[in-house]
């Protein structure tokens, strides 16, 4: 089986369990999925998602939260990790896209990682969720996930997301992001990966799965 039938077959069997997958993170338009995704660096979406009514509360739009001062922003997402940092970031982020973009979340790549606090994972999200481009974004489950089913294998999320592209359609690029997500997220976690459960572990290439009681 080559890598392409492989992940085929996997992302095929996963749809099949989901066939709508999407976000988890809770937004109405591009800003706030954008101000979300910055916040869930290194954070749960479930926390997140705790935090972003009352942020959105007091900073509705990107054009009010440019206005916004540290202080304010920064008691707001207390409750997140490094909200030092992620203050300061929505604030130099909305300054930038108000200045820069005309209030616009941007929808290049380029011009999105120019936005403090967004990186090419972020950025990619944006993209995929909000305008619908075939861009994958690599987190932590895609990066484990991809690696351990052997359908994408590297040392950096670049090059795992440089390989996920050769072997997923444009069409499916979206959905493969959300489907790899949520399976490292709720099954073949990084501990105690739940394996037994696992419906493509038939497919699966990873060694571990037997010192984790699945032959």
């Amino acid at each position: 089986m080559t890598r392409k039938e492989r992940c085929t077959a996997i992302l095929g069997i996963l749809k099949q369990n989901n066939p709508n997958p999407e976000t988890e993170l809770h937004y109405t338009q591009p800003y706030e999925l954008l101000v979300a995704v910055i916040l869930s660096a290194q954070c749960t979406d479930k926390r997140v998602n705790l935090v972003t009514p009352n942020f959105f509360k007091k900073f509705p739009t990107v054009n009010v939260l440019q206005k916004g001062s540290f202080e304010e922003v920064f008691e707001l997402i207390r409750s997140i990790s490094f909200p030092n940092n992620k203050a300061k970031h929505l604030l130099g982020m909305a300054e930038k896209v108000v200045n820069d973009f005309a209030g616009e979340i941007p929808n290049e790549l380029e011009d999105l990682v120019k936005l403090p606090g967004v990186g090419r994972k972020t950025a990619n999200v944006i993209l995929s969720v909000i305008y619908g481009q075939a861009a994958l974004a690599v987190d932590t489950h895609v990066f484990r996930v991809s690696q351990r089913m052997g359908i994408a294998k590297g040392n950096t999320p670049l090059q795992i997301e440089s390989q996920l592209m050769k072997v997923i359609p444009t069409e499916e690029v979206a959905d493969s992001h959300h489907l790899l997500i949520l399976h490292g997220r709720y099954v073949c976690t990084a501990r105690s990966p739940k394996c037994n459960d696992c419906k493509v572990a038939h497919l699966c290439k990873w060694e571990g799965r037997k010192r984790n009681g699945f032959e």
